[in-house]
């Protein structure tokens, strides 16, 4: 049993005791938040979607999102600094709120994090056969089989990601450091190198090239829908506190982590997207539309120089992936605990010799490839899977952000007694919890809202396919909710395994069910 310091003492109130290895420090911490929102991924992964629908002028969109996602992360870094206990948003939702709706966010999450992987994955198609035209291993490359290539593909990464988890948090901690070290350097240097190929200056961010013609409300409608490439990048922060039961000082790191990786991620994506629009030989090209910003490294940096840097995104991709599938393991590992998952006491055991949690690593993994097996022939796979994605996480954090305002309201946030000196809003405390959860649910809306540009681009055209967004969230939300409340909630409670000492023979009440 670890000692009751670096952030023990609060696992004891929630009622359990530290099976997991205290081994990460303050790199390791932001090193997990970046490498899940992991700028070059997103912004190189749906670029081609931003470009396509909103032109040169939906980096705009990247700004307003940093902005409504820095309000989302600034409650969150003060629940990390109370709270840094694996499975972040599950837990701290039980903390603001009561058992039913935890296990709603927590079921969110999960599924959420399941999808991200999925969608996060299917970056390698439009990176890998780029490099090399070996990886286009199914069909030709033009278009007719990169569904099904991609999901192979994606499937081969997920497969990587599920035996580093199972190996350990070192081995997943020195992967996820390299990659994210590599990462930070070349996107800076793309910057730079962008910046040394400009052909137009920063007005680019002002043409639209009509994207709006074919939409009732013009530019805005064409514009929120290319504003979801943003938005796809933006999330994720929260994994820095979903270690922090596997971190050194915890209640300072994970704060400074969660501010730090989305701070970082979104100066250098806003750079990267605007250097690249004024580099580019030409932004009416088609390859825009298609390719993204891959065609503007090979385009303005050549085919060498923009090979290495395809090189470099596709690493990326890979510590993206293997964060997701982290933060994943961490929130399933953090409800079977409490025996609040099917098979609880299987999916909660950590191995000793590695330290972590094996079988959700498994688990999740198989989850997510089955995922991209049953949308194998489809060629709307891509935008939809990834739009899925957003909109879980939006609805799970809003699942945060809306207890907490309500303790804020009747003024029972921050903590009373708690320690000094721990990262605060203070008086900033309750605008910001406002903004933060008018923003989710406005982009929660404009993410689920039934386009087909997203949900169904291209025949056979049916209307389920159109509201696949409402109907998908609607089953996964309702099924989920009515298995716990008939069956689940009866057994929960945490397991005699991970209970603290005090908690041995009675889970404390923020832990044990109410009676039916």
């Amino acid at each position: 049993m670890s000692t009751q310091g670096g952030g023990d003492q609060e696992l004891s109130d929630f009622g359990y005791t530290n099976q997991l290895k205290r081994t990460l420090g303050s790199f390791h911490t932001f090193a997990a938040g970046i490498s899940y929102i992991s700028v070059l991924t997103g912004v190189f992964q749906l670029s081609y979607l931003g470009l396509g629908q909103g032109g040169p002028a939906y980096w705009w969109s990247w700004p307003m999102v940093f902005v409504g996602q820095l309000m989302v992360a600034l409650t969150f870094a003060e629940l990390a600094a109370h709270y840094p206990v694996a499975g972040s948003v599950y837990n701290w939702a039980k903390k603001l709120s009561n058992n039913h709706l935890a296990w709603l966010a927590g079921w969110m999450m999960l599924l959420a994090s399941i999808v991200s992987i999925s969608a996060t994955a299917l970056a390698y198609q439009r990176t890998l056969p780029q490099i090399w035209k070996g990886f286009q291993v199914i069909g030709d490359g033009t278009g007719t089989s990169d569904a099904a290539n991609g999901v192979l593909l994606a499937s081969l990464l997920i497969v990587f990601t599920m035996l580093v988890n199972a190996f350990g948090v070192k081995l997943m901690a020195r992967i996820n450091s390299a990659g994210v070290f590599i990462e930070l350097v070349f996107a800076v240097l793309l910057v730079i190198f962008f910046a040394a190929h400009f052909v137009r200056g920063p007005g680019v961010v002002t043409e639209t090239l009509n994207t709006g013609a074919n939409h009732t409300g013009g530019y805005l409608s064409a514009f929120l829908i290319a504003a979801i490439a943003s938005s796809y990048v933006m999330y994720g922060f929260d994994t820095a506190a979903s270690l922090g039961e596997e971190s050194k000082d915890p209640h300072r790191n994970a704060p400074k982590a969660i501010l730090r990786a989305l701070v970082a991620s979104a100066l250098l994506g806003g750079l990267i997207i605007l250097f690249a629009l004024m580099a580019v030989s030409d932004v009416n090209a088609p390859q825009l539309a298609t390719d993204g910003l891959q065609f503007v490294l090979t385009d303005a940096l050549g085919g060498t120089i923009g090979r290495v840097f395809l090189i470099v995104v596709g690493i990326a991709i890979t510590v993206c992936v293997l964060a997701v599938h982290t933060a994943a393991i961490r929130i399933a590992f953090a409800m079977a605990r409490d025996n609040a998952l099917p098979g609880g006491s299987k999916l909660a055991k950590v191995n000793k010799k590695t330290g972590t949690p094996v079988l959700p690593a498994v688990v999740i993994g198989v989850i997510a490839i089955v995922l991209l097996l049953v949308n194998i022939n489809s060629s709307q796979i891509f935008s939809a899977v990834t739009s899925l994605a957003i909109i879980l996480i939006y609805i799970a954090y809003l699942m945060v952000t809306v207890p907490m305002l309500i303790k804020r309201l009747r003024g029972q946030w921050p903590p009373k007694g708690a320690p000094e000196g721990r990262f605060s809003l203070g008086k900033w405390g309750l605008p910001v919890n406002i903004v933060a959860v008018l923003w989710g649910g406005f982009w929660t809306v404009n993410l689920a809202w039934p386009r087909a540009e997203i949900y169904n681009a291209t025949p056979p055209f049916h209307w389920y396919l159109k509201w696949s967004s409402v109907l998908f969230v609607a089953v996964f939300a309702a099924g989920g909710f009515a298995y716990y409340w008939f069956v689940q909630r009866h057994k929960v409670g945490v397991l005699a395994d991970h209970a603290a000492k005090s908690a041995a023979e009675e889970p404390p009440a923020e832990i044990r069910e109410e009676s039916a």
